[in-house]
């Protein structure tokens, strides 16, 4: 699960890199291309809950494993994609996969693990997801760069049959629920597919009208979902869950704050390091690189603490060390020293893997067996949607300052300016999430308390 984590979010990650050589070779729009990139994650978060419940129903092991056999084969046939769109498609295909991984990996290790080694290992799978993230732009662009961008798809082949021969070997001996027999909901996927895509899309297209009409569309459509789901017999998500388990709603809650306040910060400190200090692209990426290998480096060891002290507290120290980091970030200049973004984007590593490790845990372990996939799922769309969020907050600021024009020298100071007032946003929606994660069980009503 976790070397599965891995590969997933390396390829996220990694596929950015190799945009432009794509560009060069199929002659392509801007917007195809994004689109490329797009597709992934859009696919994957329109089938998280789907696919978490058909994971119920067929059995977590087989379809997590069917899920990396997909991965593999994917990734074969992208390293030989004719044209744009059919790698388009193949990213969209490849999303599916995401998905899987995403929505049975969490319950999985619940069921591999006992009680008292939760923690630990809902850490170790979090430290494989961020140390793809990681790696990605540095080994990916190393692979692109010398080998070409269809080398990179023919390297996640190779190595998710690796990956697929080790889960077949070892999780053959796991002991795992049944399948869960019962309808599978098509009009609930539908709805949820339908307003979470509209969501995510709108966001990326925000300030514009197209933008705000496809988030008031999306959010309309999740609705709808919610109001169907409270009335079939069969659902993908038990609302009633967040009414009568208080510790799994504000602990998810805490999650889509968490996402929502973290994610643009990388982005929001290349276009710093890049327009306001003058760095390339590689040496800003080399400046950034610290701070997600101490969040890979610390979420083992989060993961661990969680096992031993009350989980609650370790998340909501967690969020508060981030508040602090990005405060201290919205006082930068064009005079900030290095060291100093270095440092802090360190501070926020350590904040986030205090955080994201024992949120896991109290998610997962204030869950009865039958509802593992569906909290797993529950915990990958709110990381979804609060990444799109948080992007969504960054590019709005950001064009409120600059303009929907493209950046030129003279708007380098509007940039700086967006940058910080960005953080104190991220700063502020912190300081809320503090307050949900504190909302836990406490040590006696844990498993193996």
């Amino acid at each position: 699960s976790t070397f599965g984590g891995f590969l997933v979010t390396f390829m996220a990650s990694s596929i950015n890199i190799a945009l432009p050589l794509i560009e060069e070779e199929f002659h392509v729009s801007a917007v195809t291309l994004s689109w490329i990139s797009l597709a992934y994650t859009l696919m994957a978060g329109a089938t998280l809950l789907p696919t978490g419940r058909a994971s119920d129903m067929l059995g977590r092991i087989r379809f997590y494993a069917f899920g990396m056999a997909l991965f593999t084969v994917i990734s074969f046939a992208s390293a030989f994609a004719p044209s744009a769109g059919a790698l388009l498609a193949l990213r969209a295909i490849h999303g599916v996969a995401l998905a899987i991984s995403w929505s049975t990996a969490a319950a999985l290790v619940v069921e591999a693990f006992p009680a008292r080694s939760r923690g630990r290992a809902l850490g170790l799978n979090i430290a494989g997801i961020y140390l793809g993230l990681t790696l990605g732009p540095v080994l990916g662009g190393l692979i692109i760069h010398n080998l070409g961008w269809r080398s990179l798809f023919l390297v996640l082949g190779g190595l998710g049959l690796v990956n697929l021969g080790v889960q077949l070997w070892k999780l053959s001996g796991i002991h795992a629920s049944r399948p869960q027999p019962g309808r599978f909901d098509v009009v609930g996927s539908l709805a949820y597919a339908g307003g979470l895509v509209a969501i995510l899309l709108g966001f990326s297209l925000l300030p514009g009208v197209t933008g705000v009409v496809l988030v008031v569309v999306g959010v309309a459509g999740l609705a709808g979902f919610v109001w169907w789901e409270d009335r079939v017999s069969d659902p993908l998500l038990e609302v009633d869950l967040f009414r009568r388990n208080r510790v799994f709603a504000y602990s998810n809650a805490a999650a889509f704050i968490n996402y929502a306040a973290t994610f643009a910060m990388i982005f929001l400190l290349s276009l710093y390091l890049q327009y306001n200090r003058g760095l390339n692209a590689q040496t800003a990426g080399y400046t950034l690189v610290a701070g997600t290998f101490v969040q890979s480096v610390m979420s083992p060891v989060a993961g661990r603490l969680a096992d031993r002290v009350q989980a609650r507290y370790l998340a909501s120290v967690g969020m508060a060390i981030y508040a602090l980091g990005l405060f201290a970030l919205s006082f930068v200049s064009i005079t900030t020293p290095y060291w100093y973004i270095i440092a802090m984007t360190c501070v926020l590593g350590v904040g986030f893997a205090l955080f994201a490790s024992p949120n896991n845990y109290i998610v997962m372990a204030s869950l009865e067996p039958r509802l593992l996939t569906m909290g797993s799922a529950t915990l990958a769309a709110m990381r979804l949607a609060g990444q799109s969020m948080s992007m969504g907050l960054a590019t709005l600021v950001l064009a409120i300052q600059v303009g929907g024009r493209g950046i030129e020298p003279a708007d380098y100071p509007q940039v700086l300016t967006g940058v910080r007032t960005s953080f104190l946003i991220f700063t502020c929606l912190c300081a809320l999430g503090v307050g949900a994660s504190l909302v836990g069980p406490k040590r006696r009503e844990q498993p193996g308390a």
